[in-house]
């Protein structure tokens, strides 16, 4: 399927209604007050109340614009070797973050996709991804109680 054809399919504002709906339904059938999220369309997710807290992984598509309308507290995990999300954007929305509660930390010697897509033999990309699964982690323990 050519990109272009996916991305039309699956836009991100479709997928940001989509998930409003199901963050919904979980608070209305479990109880829960709290929601943490990581993904594509976590910072539209972070501009609302949504959410309490986000996560992004290898963003793609975000600028320092999206950054600057995040009300809840995000992490941005991002990659050294990464042509969507270069160093010197993630250093962008790190200036944005130093007035709201985030941060941005910077993966040496990965590239973007790197907490998914790594081989498991590779035990420096197995090691990387788990530390930034980790942070993840303790971001939502943080945040979203």
């Amino acid at each position: 399927m050519p990109v272009s054809v996916w991305k039309e399919a699956h836009r991100p504002e479709k997928a940001v209604e989509d998930s409003k709906q199901v963050i919904a339904a979980l608070r209305s059938s479990s109880g829960m007050s709290a929601v943490g999220a990581a993904g594509k369309v976590v910072v539209e997710l972070a501009k609302s109340d949504v959410i309490q807290a986000a996560v992004l992984l290898h963003p793609s598509q975000v600028t320092v614009d999206d950054i600057e309308d995040v009300k809840k507290p995000i992490a941005v995990l991002g990659a050294e070797i990464d042509k969507l999300s270069p160093p010197e954007l993630l250093r962008q929305l790190e200036q944005v973050l130093s007035t709201k509660p985030g941060y941005v930390k910077i993966f040496g010697g990965v590239v973007h996709g790197w907490t998914t897509k790594y081989k498991d033999e590779d035990e420096a990309s197995v090691r990387s991804a788990e530390e930034a699964h980790q942070n993840m982690l303790d971001w939502f323990i943080k945040f979203v109680n």
